[in-house]
């Protein structure tokens, strides 16, 4: 089985910016190689559905686009929860996340249910609701230069002792 979800990788000087942030709260953070933009998570599929989504991934034609990041935020499930980094623009972002749906459904997944959220997570916690508030006030104005998106990768996500490395299995440029 293959653990997979597709991506939108930031550029060396947008995680930089992200990884100074990291600090000043007890929690699991992300390291440079997890830093992405999640547009949709597929889960554990067998080898001929992976090959199947990464060539209909292969069909999607979408222009690149600029986005920067703006301000942080929290997600809270019970006591699990992240941290996160915002992306603006969001509407190019629903429109490429909207393609690569239709091209997950295309190869044979189940649509996805969940509402779509833009973001770069930075950290995770598991046991409990953290105090958080003064990070968040700190970092509340964070943003970073626009970039421009150029590609989309799918990845591949191996669970480990460390937590979870990604390794990119087949990377789509925007036209």
């Amino acid at each position: 089985m293959h653990r997979l979800f597709v991506a939108l990788r930031p550029p060396g000087h947008v995680r930089d910016l992200l990884i100074d942030t990291m600090e000043g709260v007890d929690l699991r953070w992300q390291d440079d190689d997890q830093l992405h933009l999640t547009l949709r998570f597929v889960g554990e599929v067998e080898r001929p559905l992976a090959n199947d989504l990464a060539a209909a991934l292969s069909t999607i034609v979408f222009p690149k686009f600029d986005l920067a990041i703006q301000g942080v935020g929290r997600f809270d499930r019970g006591r699990r929860g992240a941290l996160w980094a915002g992306v603006r623009p969001k509407d190019p972002l629903h429109a490429l996340a909207s393609k690569v749906e239709r091209a997950c459904q295309s190869a044979g997944l189940e649509p996805e249910r969940r509402a779509y959220h833009p973001h770069i997570t930075l950290a995770r916690w598991n046991g409990g609701k953290p105090q958080l508030d003064s990070w968040l006030n700190e970092h509340a104005g964070l943003r970073s230069e626009p970039f421009t998106a150029t590609d989309f990768i799918l990845y591949e996500s191996r669970l480990g002792q460390s937590g979870a490395h990604y390794e990119p299995v087949a990377t789509f440029a925007l036209v």
